[in-house]
């Protein structure tokens, strides 16, 4: 049985003791009272902030965000959504749908705003800027290395009509508010100096810290978010001890009370409708599932739909209720399903709870939670990975959205394949949790996930990445989040390139030490915001290769990779290939042979800045490491002790991991 307080005891002492040698941390402690008049949409709040700079560096001023000012008239979200939807790619405007220009249309009684009415540090006022979504605060007194400091603020707050991921009365959802980059919030300051990101449209970064936050508003609102609920037993709705009888105080509004150890955000979301499910893990954590249930909004829903998809449920509002109903609870049970998977593959989930939330206006993912906008399974999964590829690891997603973004894609495909498996088999819930059966399951599908002859789970990435690749509008994947050019790059760059990174990182090393990369770059880098050279170090002490040009090309540039079979010939009763580079982009080489006996073998030609190669993945082919292929040398020829007439075909990469922009010259079948 898993001992919580032994394990998250042993996780911040990692955290305080075993930083890399050059890589301190910040570290915030924030205590917060919000009082929230479900009436004007606003609420007061007042943060107690302690500071304590760990780093070598006297800071004589500090930033916060302010995101919530961005949902005003001509922002600089509102401008640059209008800008990009000038645009048209594909014959759509490159505007994210959600945003549009509906931030110039906001009225005063639907905006967003931050407005801080005082701040004060160790009791002093402090004098202060604020520049749309970024207070500036020059200190009275500079903030000295190792040393702590404490910020009161009082604050007030207009909750946003929703726009993007966060506000209040989604017609989509009918939710009242999905509260999340809801208050003031320290930016980071790092190696790299301070991070006062403005929001103009892309994800976040902040400071590791823990969050005690009590929440003050009318008794109707069933709350779900980050953090573990402190008094359930007077709060209900589904948090409280089975058993236990539970009472309320007097008075119209219930005040509930959060802890949040070791995160680096808070998000909440409330509504008078929702529904609580929940599921308890074995030796692990409670998993909780709180959605929409009013009835009125789901009508809505029924009623938008086309009678054929009416006679999917009979044409009868009672089964579509019932069906949406299902579908929540799926997920639920999904997520107990697939943990054993996960922890093997990634890590150790940390915390004692995980929340889906219906809310927001897509998928957004938070600590110990995630706010998502319908029951689909991709999407839950998706933003459940997102705990191990942004909130354990904290990457600035500014700078490496590609390994936020992408990494979570790469998990969320077999996190879905393994579960599809599962169900497939009719594997019950018991049998996945405990016993040989679970083991089975597990340990197939934790290994390499591309073999011969299996169908690439990532297949979609790749297609995408094409796309991309060919359309003319990619950027590096080292561009700033905000600053590329279309939405649409930044896009397919984020997602399917960076899920493409990690599975072709799997090609060059082999998948099975790919997959011991990634334990280890969770085992050594959880809470410490690792960066992209701290990843590919973690992939080179791992397999012994150097990986220094992976990062350079497929990070850094657009070069692409493109080989091809340029011909076949006998000679002195051996096989001949040759074999042409096309692409700028070097890598190494599987060639497959297939024999008309029916036997095969493997010519496996190393990269040459890799000095080294990858052991053989599939024992039961025999392979032959050549001589190693010189990244200025475009062609390079084969050899192989056999004579033509034995060989049936010759393929480039046949299981597909190597991101080929153009696959027609990868094959020749021979007579």
């Amino acid at each position: 049985m898993r001992n919580y307080t032994l394990l998250m005891a042993g996780l911040f002492a990692v955290t305080a003791a075993m930083a890399q040698p050059d890589r301190w941390q910040q570290r915030v402690k924030y205590v917060m009272d919000i009082n929230m008049d479900v009436n004007t949409n606003r609420f007061t709040g007042k943060q107690k902030l302690e500071y304590t700079n760990n780093s070598p560096d006297t800071l004589t001023k500090v930033f916060y965000h302010l995101y919530w000012n961005a949902f005003q008239p001509n922002s600089m979200m509102d401008a640059r959504s209008e800008e990009l939807g000038k645009m048209r790619i594909n014959g759509r405007s490159d505007w994210d749908g959600r945003v549009r220009d509906r931030i110039a249309n906001l009225k005063p009684d639907e905006i967003g705003y931050q407005k801080i009415i005082s701040l004060k540090m160790n009791g002093v006022a402090q004098q202060y800027k604020v520049q749309e979504t970024i207070l500036e605060v020059i200190l009275s007194k500079p903030i000295l290395p190792k040393s702590k400091v404490v910020f009161d603020m009082d604050f007030e707050t207009q909750v946003p009509v929703q726009i993007r991921r966060s506000g209040r009365d989604n017609p989509t959802t009918g939710v009242r508010y999905s509260m999340s980059q809801w208050y003031p919030k320290l930016c980071e300051y790092d190696y790299e100096g301070w991070h006062p990101t403005p929001y103009i449209a892309r994800e976040f970064y902040g400071v590791w810290g823990d969050f005690e936050v009590k929440i003050t508003i009318d008794k109707s609102y069933l709350i779900g978010g980050t953090g573990y609920l402190q008094n359930p037993n007077q709060i209900g709705y589904g948090y409280e001890a089975p058993g236990t009888k539970v009472t309320r105080p007097a008075g119209d509004k219930l005040t509930w009370h959060f802890v949040a150890p070791n995160v680096h955000d808070f998000m909440w979301a409330a509504d008078p409708e929702y529904a609580h499910i929940t599921r308890t893990i074995a030796n692990g954590p409670v998993i909780h599932v709180i959605y929409n249930k009013d009835e009125k909004q789901i009508r809505k829903q029924y009623d938008a739909l086309t009678e054929a998809s009416k006679a999917r449920y009979g044409s009868d509002f009672q089964k579509y209720l019932s069906s949406y109903d299902d579908q929540w609870t799926r997920i639920a049970d999904a997520a107990v399903t697939v943990l054993p998977f996960i922890e093997k593959k990634f890590g150790a989930y940390p915390y004692k709870q995980y929340t889906f939330i219906h809310g927001g206006d897509g998928g957004m993912e938070y600590p110990m939670g995630t706010l998502i906008v319908s029951a689909s399974l991709g999407t839950a999964f998706h933003e459940w990975m997102h705990t191990w590829y942004q909130m354990l690891l904290g990457t600035n997603e500014s700078e490496y959205a590609w390994m936020d973004e992408g990494f979570t894609s790469y998990a969320e495909s077999l996190v879905t394949e393994y579960y599809q498996a599962v169900t497939k088999n009719q594997v019950t819930q018991s049998e996945v949790g405990t016993g040989p059966r679970k083991t089975q399951v597990v340990d197939s599908l934790t290994k390499s996930s591309s073999f011969l002859g299996r169908e690439n789970p990532h297949h979609s990435a790749y297609q995408g990445y094409f796309a991309l690749a060919k359309s003319g509008l990619e950027e590096p994947l080292t561009t700033h989040a905000d600053h590329f050019e279309t939405n649409f790059a930044y896009s397919i760059a984020s997602y399917a390139k960076g899920e493409v990174f990690m599975e072709q990182l799997g090609y060059i090393v082999g998948a099975a030490v790919r997959d011991k990369i990634l334990l280890e770059y969770y085992n050594q880098w959880r809470f410490k915001h690792p960066n992209a050279n701290d990843l590919i170090r973690i992939a080179e002490k791992v397999s012994g290769l150097q990986l220094d040009w992976y990062r350079e090309y497929f990070v850094n540039t657009t070069k692409t990779i493109d080989y091809g079979i340029d011909s076949v010939w006998e000679e002195g009763g051996k096989t001949k290939v040759r074999l042409e580079r096309v692409g700028k982009m070097p890598m190494p080489v599987d060639l497959y042979i297939a024999y008309k006996d029916g036997s095969r073998s493997i010519a496996y030609i190393p990269q040459y800045l890799m000095f080294g190669e990858k052991k053989p993945e599939v024992a039961a082919i025999p392979t032959k490491t050549y001589e190693a292929w010189k990244w200025t040398h475009p062609a390079y020829v084969v050899e192989v002790d056999r004579k033509l007439a034995d060989v049936k075909s010759i393929e480039i990469d046949p299981t597909q991991r190597m991101a080929d922009t153009d696959r027609r010259n990868n094959k020749k079948e021979l007579q």
